[in-house]
């Protein structure tokens, strides 16, 4: 356990240095939206290498089917999940420090249950007291950066503070798990039609068996039959197209429509993570070249480039994979929840960085209080969830 809990702590160290990078780029004049974008193309480059060495480029050549059969999906899901998200993040890096962001941002494990909620998930009361600690948490965090911000400059109030620092940050917390989600629920829609095809042919495979059964007995002969007598009224669900809709009868409100509408994509590649990073990140590259034609940004700076690749290695690759392989050490759920808890500490490495590496101001007592509040609440939420 020890050790799951050190690579967890590893992983966390490594996604931080997203926040620092992002915050060290900004102070030094570069525009957000390269910090941003620039880290998916890099991302995919390296995704594209790394599954090539693992399974050849045939591979590749499979997920890029997947991708025109649903391009539209992949675009939406991209470009919530990837685009939103770290528009959100690389927008509050430049006008808060990257801590700030960092903390803000660990509200995503509470817009994550809101999200499930929304999808027809259920998750037990006690969560909802660990996510007002969040949520507190997050609340003192960039309360304290604000006032911090006005005592040193009044050409900065402390509502653009949270209006350009935390809004943005909490947008991503949203956006993060919604793209996941809408992965997720593709591949659940795929499992449960074979489910209901699986059921359809078993039932008309016994109405054809009874039927032969009749005949066999109008011949004097005896009935030889492997399957099960059922109630007379199950065979009123025998037709197929009646018995993939009647799942569907009760979708009546119009988020159930719109989750009825998530495509149904049929394939085991989805159960590996970096096939579904893959996809996602093609399909947010649309939407960094829509928002650069509005944004309008100068070329980048060499050093923001470098910054940006370093971004994709540390916190795409590196982390990533340390953190995954953590969970999929972890034997028993308290493992997991012990790996997954260590997600906290990446607003104290964030906080430890900016500090070395920025000469970023220790937070005042309010904003220790939130960091702790913070921790404690993702705690609650590994130790139960």
């Amino acid at each position: 356990m020890v050790k799951l809990i050190l690579l967890g702590l590893l992983a966390g160290a490594f996604f931080s240095s997203t926040f620092i990078l992002n915050e060290l780029m900004s102070s030094a004049g570069g525009h957000w939206f390269w910090s941003a974008s620039l880290r998916y193309v890099f991302m995919l480059l390296i995704i594209t290498a790394i599954i090539t060495m693992q399974h050849g480029f045939s591979r590749i050549k499979a997920l890029m089917r997947i991708f025109l059969q649903h391009w539209g999906f992949w675009c939406i899901t991209g470009s919530i999940g990837f685009g939103l998200f770290y528009t959100g993040i690389c927008y509050a890096a430049d006008h808060v420090a990257g801590w700030v962001v960092a903390a803000t941002f660990m509200f995503t494990v509470v817009a994550s249950l809101l999200v499930l909620l929304a999808f027809g998930q259920r998750f037990d009361k006690k969560f909802i007291v660990y996510a007002v600690i969040v949520f507190i948490g997050v609340a003192l965090v960039n309360i304290s950066e604000g006032l911090h911000a006005a005592s040193i400059t009044d050409a900065v109030p402390m509502s653009d503070m949270l209006l350009y620092g935390a809004l943005p940050a909490l947008i991503a917390a949203f956006s993060y798990p919604i793209g996941n989600q809408l992965v997720w629920q593709a591949s659940h829609n795929a499992r449960q039609r074979n489910t209901e095809l699986q059921k359809a042919a078993e039932l008309n495979t016994q109405r054809a068996g009874i039927s032969i059964g009749s005949d066999i007995n109008d011949q004097n002969e005896p009935l030889i039959s492997e399957a099960y007598d059922l109630p007379a009224t199950t065979y009123d669900a025998t037709d197929l197209d009646s018995v993939l809709q009647s799942n569907n009868t009760s979708a009546t409100s119009s988020l159930q429509n719109l989750i009825a509408r998530i495509p149904s994509i049929e394939t085991t590649l989805l159960q590996n993570a970096f096939n579904k990073v893959w996809l996602m990140t093609l399909g947010c590259l649309p939407f960094w070249l829509f928002l650069g034609i509005i944004v309008r940004p100068d070329q980048p700076h060499p050093s923001q480039i470098i910054n940006t690749l370093l971004v994709a290695l540390l916190a795409g690759v590196a982390a990533t994979t340390i953190f995954l392989y953590a969970r999929e050490q972890a034997v028993t759920s308290s493992e997991v929840a012990g790996v997954d808890s260590t997600q906290a500490s990446e607003v104290i490495f964030a906080l430890i960085g900016g500090i070395l590496l920025l000469d970023s101001a220790i937070p005042s007592a309010m904003g220790l209080v939130g960091i702790g509040l913070i921790i404690v609440g993702l705690i609650f939420f590994a130790k139960d969830g």
